[in-house]
């Protein structure tokens, strides 16, 4: 149950009468009318800018029609009082009973409490992490990994059918630098001294491959050249490399659905497939690109390439998909791959990338939108740098990794739930700060422990009334009678619990699971709030002496908030604790 929708709705019905009655012209378009929380909370409890969008369509003044609409509204029950302010926003405050209504809501669906059938089962795929298989997965892995699954999560809950994919990018150059790498540990793994030439890999995580190597081989490769080994190794190595990022994904709590492999579209003609789509309409041609931007004569060589025509679906220039020497571009085989996407029937495609992409956004919009006719939307998103910091220092090095931090290092400092809401505090085109002391911080500037305590404070509170013999199940929760909960303080708390299934749906259609998280800190703040009252203010306390029926009452919009805020942290991928430790 959406409350801001079941209000639109009433709403439309109110201006659809107004229109039957000659108070509106007819043919108005309702798209824009909407009604959402005020700016001012004071202001009232939502607002609609019906009035605002449809003075001009109509040829009248806001205030005709926010008047007549207003009078309108006041004959549902729901309504308490509508006030026309300022040039004519219509301000709502509902009645108690439309608030008290949502604890009875959230009791009977559960942790299903805020989910939304808006995606109406759309088939969606979100590729996402797709790290080079090189090593293992840094910070900014982490923080695209946790975007990526929260998001997945977000959609399935609000309806769409999502997959979770992987694109192994295994049929570059960097992987033959992962097989010569490699064969240098497999050296050292005899006893010899490794060669790590400038551009290798150093970490140390590639002692573990040549052990391996030396296992499986034993001196089969030792001063053979690379035309014996380079295949074998590099196949080995890039199956070890998978194996340690799969199992670094394991540690965060994700799961994918799909591994696609880029190297699996090479000599199979899913390439050529692909590229002959869109030589069939006319994209493909042999062409000479303009020097790039701040290129001089000098230093750009002119030359004849084959060339998409990513300019017709609104690229800035077009895009060559063969070298010189008539191999494929990397670009050539992202093509063929988000075709094989195309044609495995998905009605949207989102794709999250690493910041340094920002370039490659819109030539794979516009492959897509050549390659699907339209048809199929491609919503990219740039994850942006993680900044660590440890002590109050910048934290850089990973000796395993050799170069960075790596997702296993961060989950092990601070464990997985930490790590997930952390990197969903901000959106994803923001930069991050995570401070390894701060985010164990247990005080309510840490919005992970505040969340967290909120919820073990629900569980406190129902397990010592259970103790003391009240009936907390859900079922007996639901049959209290809420309209002894009048204060304002608790309809204040309902307010915000009515927010959580517009919340899902605001998030889900901006595709921004961020919003999750700091509607979470939200919720828990209000819910310390009216704790912390119930200090002052006896009658707030969720325990009532001698009368069960006022506690039952008040444990259910405890039980509420536990129910939202279990719906929020599974969203999020983050565990609810039940106790403070």
């Amino acid at each position: 149950m959406n409350l801001f929708s079941d209000i639109r709705t009433l709403v439309i019905a109110c201006l659809d009468a107004m229109v039957r009655d000659g108070a509106l012209p007819a043919g108005l378009d309702f798209a824009n009318v909407a009604v959402e929380p005020p700016r001012d909370a004071a202001h009232g409890d939502m607002a609609t800018n019906a009035a605002m969008v449809l003075a001009k369509p109509a040829g009248l003044k806001p205030r005709e029609i926010a008047d007549a609409l207003a009078a309108r509204l006041l004959d549902d029950d729901r309504i308490a009082a509508a006030e026309v302010a300022g040039p004519g926003f219509l301000n709502l405050r509902l009645a108690p009973s439309v608030w008290q209504g949502i604890i009875a809501t959230a009791l009977a669906q559960g942790t299903d409490f805020g989910r939304s059938e808006m995606g109406q089962n759309l088939r969606v795929n979100v590729e996402f992490v797709s790290a080079n298989p090189t090593g293992p997965m840094h910070v900014g892995h982490t923080r695209g990994a946790v975007v990526g699954d929260a998001l997945s999560n977000l959609l399935a809950f609000a309806g769409y059918d999502v997959t979770r994919e992987y694109y192994i990018n295994d049929g570059g150059a960097q992987v033959d630098v992962l097989a010569r790498s490699a064969y240098e540990r497999y050296r050292e793994a005899h006893g010899l001294s490794p060669e790590i030439a400038e551009g290798l890999y150093p970490g140390e995580y590639l002692i573990e491959v040549g052990e391996a190597l030396k296992a499986e081989f034993g001196d089969k490769f030792l001063d053979q050249p690379e035309s014996v080994w380079l295949e074998t190794v590099r196949n080995f190595a890039t199956d070890r490399m998978m194996i340690m990022i799969r199992e670094d994904l394991e540690a965060l709590g994700v799961r994918m659905d799909v591994y696609s492999s880029e190297k699996a579209l090479y000599g199979t003609g899913e390439i050529e497939a692909a590229i002959e789509r869109l030589s069939a309409q006319g994209l493909i041609y042999e062409g000479v690109l303009e020097p790039p931007k701040g290129k001089t004569p000098e230093d750009w060589e002119p030359r004849e390439q084959t060339l998409f025509r990513s300019t017709a679906h609104g690229d800035d220039v077009d895009r060559p998909i063969k070298k010189s020497d008539g191999a494929w571009t990397y670009f050539a085989p992202d093509i063929a791959y988000h075709y094989n996407k195309i044609a495995r029937d998905f009605d949207m495609l989102i794709d999250i990338f690493g910041a340094d992409h920002g370039g490659y956004v819109k030539r794979m919009k516009a492959a897509v939108s050549a390659l699907s006719n339209a048809r199929v939307p491609l919503d990219v998103k740039l994850i942006q740098l993680v900044k660590l910091y440890k002590n109050g220092e910048p934290f850089k090095m990973s000796k395993r990794a050799g170069t960075f931090v790596t997702l296993r290092d961060v989950v092990e400092e601070v464990g997985a739930d930490v790590t997930r809401f952390v990197m969903l505090t901000r959106k994803n085109d923001a930069t991050l700060d995570f401070d390894f002391d701060k985010v164990l911080e247990q005080s309510k500037d840490n919005p992970v422990f505040y969340v967290q305590y909120a919820h073990a404070r629900v569980c406190s509170v129902l397990r010592k009334a259970a103790e003391s013999g009240i009936n907390t199940d859900d079922a007996a929760l639901a049959q209290a009678n809420i309209a002894a909960l009048d204060h304002e303080a608790e309809l204040s708390m309902m307010r915000k619990l009515a927010e959580w299934p517009r919340i899902v749906e605001l998030a889900a259609r901006t595709q921004e699971p961020h919003r999750i998280a700091a509607y979470l800190s939200e919720l828990a703040a209000e819910f310390h709030g009216l704790w912390n009252r119930g200090n002052d203010i006896p009658a707030l306390r969720f325990v009532q002496e001698g009368d069960q029926a006022t506690t039952s009452a008040k444990l259910a919009l405890v039980r509420a908030t536990g129910v939202a805020i279990s719906a929020g942290l599974a969203i999020l991928g983050v565990t609810p604790v039940e106790e403070m430790r």
